[in-house]
Formats: C-alpha cells, structure tokens, sequence
C-alpha cells in the first residue's frame, strides 16, 4: 500500500442549499471513478507482496537443499575414518580427522588404567564451616609444590574459596575442589589436591609456616600393551594413549578391548537423509503453486525454472564402477516423486567400493555430485547473482513502483476531491442564495395578495 503521511489535507463539502445531498453524491462518484485505477494498483501491490513472500518460502526451502550438500561435503564423502571398541568399559577410542589414518585393528590389553596421587588438608589446622568466609590458614601467600616443583599462589581473598579458585586458575599440573567431611550440623570443609598426571606425585601446599596437606592416595601410572606389546607393559601418566598416527585411546579399566578403524559412512548417511528431506519440502511447496487453487506463484516462470533444477540434481549420473547414480547410493523416487533414502544401500556401497562412492561424490571444487550439486544451488541462491534474488528485486521493483503511483493517485484524487468541494461550496452557496430570494419574493407576494384580498 501507498504512504499516506506525505499527502495533502482532504477538504469537507457542508452544504447547506436542499441540492447539497445531490452535490456530495456528485463529489463521491467523481472519486469513486477515479479511485478505479487506484484500487487496481494497490490489488497488484498485495499480489506482488504475496508472490515475494512465497519466493522467501521457496529460497528457504532450497537453502535446506544446499546445507545438506554442504553437510555431504564436509563428511569426504564414505572416506572419513572412525575407531570404535569392542569393550566400552575397558576403553574409548578416537580418530584425529586432521592426521593420516589408515584403517585397522589394535588389540588393547589395559593392565591398569592408573590413578591420581591426593592429597587434603590436614586435621588439626582452623576448622571452616563456611569456605566463603574463612579458609585453612590466615596466611596470604602460598606455596604449591608438585614433585619437587614449586609454585607461588596468591588467593584473592584469605578464604578456602579463594585459595582453591587461586590453585585451579594457576595451571600447575593439580586440580583443587573442596569436600566436607562434617555432619550437616556441623559441617568441616577441607581443600584437597589431585594430581592432573597418573603415577606417585607429590604434592604439597605451604603457608610460609607448614605444610598443609596430608597424603590420602599416592597414584599409579597407567599400564597398557598393544597388540601384545611390549612383553614388559607400557607406562603412561595420561590416561590417553596413542596406539597409532592418528588413533587415541582413553583406557577406562584394566581388561582386554579390540580398537578398529574403519571407514565411518555414518555422518554421510545423515546429511543424504537430510537431502532426501529437504527436497521433499522444496518439490511439495513447489506443488503447491499449481492449479486453480494454486499459491501466489501460480503461473510464474520461476516455479517451472526451480523444478528443472531440482530435475537436473537428482539426475545427475558420472562417477564410475558401481556407484554411478544417487540410485546407487539409496536415494530413488516413489510414485509421488519424492526422494527416499535407504540407508542400508548406502552403508553397503560405502562399505564394499568406498573409492566408487568418494569418485561419484567427487568435491565441490573438483568434480562429481558435489561440485554439480553447489554450481546448480548457488545459481539458484547467491545474495547477488542468485536466481532468486533477482526474481525477488524484480518484485520489489515492481511493488516500489506502484506504491509511488498509488501516492501519485492519491495525490490527484485528493487535489481533484478539494477542487470539486470548493466548485460544490460555490454552487451550493449561490443555490443558497437563490432559495432565500426565492423564499423572500414567494412570501411578499402571498402577503400581498392576502393584503388585497382583505382589504376589497
């Protein structure tokens, strides 16, 4: 719709003669016919809104198909690696996606999964009941030694709070956290001290005066062999290992665990469903800008244009051996043209020709679906250049153009309503006149006549 802040004052016809009905009728037919072109403009308006409105549905709709693509993309295809473990409870294991993996099988035997030394502050020192308040020692300077090492720490405030938050910000290879060891009534908060490394570590805390802990645990290293290596265990302070370039295992408890690397189609699997759905939504809402009954892109060019897109990606076929259609990949059509995907297919190409699969997928700078697939979209949804965003310019061009000649409009209507009003005040105001004449000369002449009349 036009703007209506810019326009000029309507003026009011008041008439006064018994034509000022008939005038104002004249006045309101007057607008009314020139209100014609005026309505039509302001219907295109609503329409052209509404067409730009169902195209941001659209765009939507194909952005969903392109962050799919994206999503395909970045899983490299059925090439990406993952470990997993037979034993979940003796480890976990990890794939470095940054580093050159190879696929393979690691038998783990876990002799210990190791432990931390602790250590908690020592009976006898000033008992706090509040940690927010008071701490183990009024001192304002401490010392943290851990195996051997000393570190200076300074606690922002003299509380046990203060003291752990000073420890845990300092970075020196143990970790603070305070307990209770009291009964609810009368609760005794204790700091304690564990180390961040497996194995017999040391660990001491002093206020200039003594020292504060008491050992409770002294670690042990972690024990591992791998693949039956070496006959004499390996020791670790991590409970992180690295079995091979590339491969990590965090062991968990002593037992024994087969660690295996192999091709991981999982995440591909999930953005080729994401495709399949998405799709869907961009040929239903495309579907529905059809018929009589159509959306408010019923007959536009750019819906047929968006549907031989959506053609050309999912008929696309390259690649080479077995995997040379999305068909072969699990994705093929029912009998109402949406896209299913059958994951089992997917996993079973990916699993028995991964190089067949990663060729037709290829990337999106270097060939295959991928690169076809983001060319297509990205003609479609470039900000700038983007079919779209075109389509949609042209439509607010259009609306930008109208509003200006509905203002246009308006603008004569209402200068052309003033100028009758004021032609209509004039002619009412003489018409006025003339039945006050009309009525003066009506009445003398009846009074004289009565006169006469009377009077012979």
């Amino acid at each position: 719709m036009g703007t209506t802040s810019n326009l000029p004052s309507i003026s009011t016809f008041n008439g006064t003669s018994q034509y000022a009905a008939d005038l104002q009728q004249a006045i309101n037919q007057a607008v009314t016919v020139a209100s014609i072109p005026l309505t039509q403009l302001q219907n295109n308006v609503s329409t052209l809104q509404g067409e730009s409105s169902e195209l941001t549905t659209l765009q939507t709709d194909f952005a969903a198909i392109q962050t799919s693509i994206q999503s395909l993309s970045s899983t490299s295809g059925a090439q990406s690696l993952a470990a997993s473990v037979s034993d979940a409870t003796v480890a976990s294991a990890s794939v470095d996606t940054a580093a050159t993996v190879a696929p393979g099988t690691y038998s783990l035997n876990v002799i210990s999964a190791g432990s931390a030394s602790t250590s908690i502050s020592s009976a006898g020192l000033p008992v706090v009941t509040n940690p927010d308040i008071t701490s183990i020692s009024s001192s304002n300077t401490f010392t943290v030694t851990v195996n051997g090492t000393n570190y200076g720490v300074n606690p922002a405030a003299n509380t046990l709070d203060a003291l752990a938050e000073a420890i845990n910000s300092a970075n020196i290879g143990v970790s603070a956290t305070i307990v209770n060891i009291g009964p609810p009534s009368a609760p005794d908060y204790r700091l304690s001290l564990q180390s961040l490394s497996l194995g017999n570590i040391a660990i001491q805390l002093n206020d200039g005066t003594q020292n504060l802990l008491t050992s409770l645990t002294t670690g042990t290293p972690a024990q591992y062999q791998v693949d039956g290596q070496p006959s004499t265990a390996i020791s670790s302070d991590s409970s992180t290992v690295t079995l091979a370039p590339g491969v990590t295992a965090n062991l968990l408890q002593a037992g024994q665990t087969t660690v295996t690397v192999a091709p991981d189609s999982s995440s591909a699997s999930n953005a080729l469903s994401s495709f399949a759905t998405a799709y869907n939504s961009a040929l239903a809402e495309l579907s529905n800008n059809h018929g009589t009954s159509g959306g408010a892109l019923t007959g536009q060019s750019i819906v047929f244009q968006l549907q031989q897109s959506l053609r050309n990606l999912t008929q696309y076929s390259g690649g080479s051996g077995t995997v040379q259609s999305l068909g072969d990949l699990g994705l093929t059509f029912n009998q109402q043209g949406q896209l299913s995907f059958n994951q089992a297919t997917f996993e079973a190409a990916a699993a028995t020709n991964p190089n067949d699969v990663a060729s037709f997928l290829g990337t999106t700078t270097s060939g295959g679906f991928l690169e076809n697939a983001t060319n297509l979209l990205t003609s479609l949804t470039d900000p700038n250049t983007g079919l779209f965003q075109a389509t949609n310019s042209s439509f607010q061009s259009q609306i930008n153009t109208d509003n200006q000649e509905i203002t246009d409009t308006q603008t004569r209507i209402i200068t052309m309503q003033n100028s009758m009003v004021a032609q209509m005040t004039q002619a009412d105001t003489l018409i006025a006149s003339l039945e006050s004449q009309d009525s003066y000369y009506t009445t003398l002449f009846t009074d004289t006549q009565n006169a006469l009349t009377n009077g012979g």
